[in-house]
């Protein structure tokens, strides 16, 4: 752990720590008394310093704000998000922990290697991302889901961003970027019919700044490995 906060970088405590901020002043500024919102987004944004870092860490905590998160999906009716994040994102989040644990870079636990996906495999996971939207989209207007077409972009998008991170991919935050971009619409949606839900949409914008440090970080990382990896 000594070793780890070390390794956080100044950067990256000034965004963890302006998220955070941002996160619980919105929180009782708005008089909000739904502390599970606050403890997933806390949980989601912590999640998200060590995911950036590469660091298998931010997987598990994925899992715990997957649970968190699905629940207040429920509340408001999108079933999409409880749905994705319950039956797909923790379990992908799972695969990716142990994906990260057996990929090590050079041994290190705390970073694990950057992978590059091959041709055929994007062209797959491509298809295999259109098979699960269309499915889901019957699913979820049968579920009677509120803001059908964004929860099925929502569903789309999480997918791709869990694949990639589980196969450990670069380009997942890029992906994650958009389903940001969506879920910060979509609870904006929420919290113009009730303002309980203002503290989702801050902590998405939140999500937002991480994960597009994340993706640059990633790239960053991969430079670094590649660069060692030919000089070795």
């Amino acid at each position: 752990m000594k070793k780890f906060l070390k390794s956080i970088t100044l950067i990256e405590w000034l965004i963890w720590s302006l998220s955070v901020i941002a996160i619980i002043v919105f929180f009782f500024v708005f008089k909000n008394t739904q502390y599970l919102y606050l403890a997933a987004s806390l949980i989601g944004a912590t999640a998200l310093i060590f995911v950036s870092k590469g660091n298998p860490i931010g997987q598990v905590l994925t899992v715990v704000f997957s649970v968190f998160y699905g629940i207040i999906s429920y509340s408001f009716h999108y079933y999409g998000e409880m749905i994705t994040y319950l039956g797909m994102s923790a379990p992908i989040a799972l695969w990716a922990l142990i994906s990260w644990l057996r990929n090590p870079y050079k041994g290190n636990k705390s970073e694990v290697k950057v992978n590059s996906l091959t041709r055929k495999e994007w062209c797959l996971f491509i298809l295999a991302a259109l098979i699960i939207t269309v499915a889901f989209y019957f699913v979820l207007q049968a579920l009677n889901t509120a803001n059908l077409i964004i929860s099925t972009v929502s569903v789309l998008t999480s997918f791709m961003a869990a694949y990639l991170t589980a196969r450990r991919s670069r380009f997942y935050a890029l992906y994650y970027g958009l389903n940001d971009v969506v879920l910060i619409t979509m609870w904006s949606m929420a919290s113009y019919e009730e303002l309980t839900y203002l503290p989702m949409v801050i902590c998405f914008i939140a999500f937002l700044v991480m994960d597009t440090y994340g993706f640059i970080n990633w790239s960053l990382m991969n430079k670094k490995q590649k660069a060692e990896e030919k000089d070795a």
